[in-house]
């Protein structure tokens, strides 16, 4: 039985839609205050009211993690409401779809300042608060693509990925004598409004490529992220876990045919 984390302060960035929400939505149920953070509070007042109701309070506060200034702001409101922070799920990210043959600067500037400056500005602005509670948790989003594999259309998302476990590893060790732990899951396919836009086809080769035979729901991931903000998780740190249903184990389809 792990401690409980009523009452415990929550900040997700990227937390009003997708795994972001399903991160928020877990948390919640397991009694601790949320804010989920997002750019458009057309989406982010929904998800909010939508994901309220249990035993902790859930608020949307609107910031853009591509800028200092918001990140900052986002971090004060978290504690001006709640009264710190101790769980920070870095998981604001973009994923558009664009071959490296027609890639402009633009485009990886903007997925950049998103998956990886966005996560960085996110951790910083929150460590004052962070290392107040004296069980600072940081879990970043990142993805089986780039760190492990790759998928055409996806090689600068890939990088950003990448990159944040880069920035884990090092953030892991100036992080541990404050106190705090940093640590990513690494979502394989899972089921999300972006994922839906993607069409039947891909969904159906996607299940047929995992050993389960199914995609991952945002529950799965939140679970995991869930994991790394307990009592009982303090003593890991730096690490990434992969959450895809067997899907990176297979060294070919031939393999999952062979079964």
């Amino acid at each position: 039985m792990f401690t409980p984390l009523t009452g415990r302060a929550v900040l997700v960035t990227g937390g009003t839609k997708g795994i972001g929400k399903g991160i928020a939505g877990v948390f919640a149920g397991a009694g601790a205050n949320v804010v989920v953070v997002g750019r458009d509070p057309a989406t982010g007042e929904p998800a909010a009211a939508e994901l309220a109701g249990g035993e902790g309070e859930v608020a949307f506060v609107r910031a853009d993690v591509r800028e200092a200034a918001d990140c900052e702001r986002m971090a004060a409101e978290t504690v001006e409401r709640f009264g710190g922070i101790d769980v920070l799920c870095a998981n604001a990210g973009v994923f558009p779809d664009v071959r490296l043959e027609d890639m402009t600067e633009s485009d990886i500037d903007e997925i950049f300042a998103t998956n990886v400056k966005g996560s960085m500005l996110s951790v910083k602005a929150c460590l004052p608060a962070l290392e107040r509670s004296g069980r600072g948790r940081v879990i970043l989003t990142s993805s089986i693509t780039g760190p492990i594999t790759g998928y055409p259309g996806w090689s600068h998302y890939g990088a950003t990925k990448a990159a944040q476990l880069g920035f884990l590893r090092t953030a892991a060790i100036e992080l541990a004598p404050k106190g705090i732990t940093i640590n990513a899951v690494l979502p394989g396919n899972i089921v999300t409004e972006g994922l839906a836009e993607l069409g039947p086809e891909y969904r159906q080769k996607m299940e047929e490529s995992i050993p389960q035979r199914r995609l991952g729901t945002v529950q799965d991931i939140g679970h995991a992220a869930l994991f790394f903000a307990t009592d009982e998780a303090s003593y890991i740190t730096g690490q990434a876990i992969v959450i895809d249903g067997g899907q990176v184990l297979p060294e070919s389809l031939a393999a999952l045919e062979a079964q």
